[in-house]
């Protein structure tokens, strides 16, 4: 599945947050959160081509369709970060939590550095 997430258009990527986020939505929906609003036909195009893709599965409701992820948010979470770690990472975790803790890049919270320390504590 993450092949498939990997090669997606800017488009599909915002469609598929944007339904991520709300869960569940119609084409109009997805189309008033978009970016430089896209026609409602092409969203609805994009929808289709994502529902293709089996990212994106749907419903009637009267005469409308409402999709929601094919992919529960935990499994794409995943798939994500697996290929951010692959990207800039060499596929270390400890790279990507040396660049989190950097203190000229990042400002950490107390809150934070004290929910990964836990977190590494266990």
């Amino acid at each position: 599945m993450a092949a498939r997430h990997e090669h997606l258009s800017k488009r599909e990527h915002q469609a598929m947050d944007i339904v991520y986020r709300l869960g569940k939505a119609t084409a109009e929906e997805i189309q008033a959160e978009m970016p430089d609003q896209p026609s409602y036909s092409a969203v609805r195009a994009l929808l289709g081509v994502l529902a293709e893709k089996k990212l994106l599965k749907y419903t009637r409701d009267s005469r409308r369709y409402v999709y929601e992820p094919a992919i529960a948010p935990e499994k794409a979470a995943d798939s994500a970060l697996k290929k951010l770690l692959r990207t800039f990472f060499d596929g270390s975790p400890g790279k990507l939590v040396a660049s989190l803790l950097d203190k000229n890049e990042r400002k950490l919270s107390a809150e934070e550095i004290a929910s990964i320390r836990k977190l590494l504590d266990e």
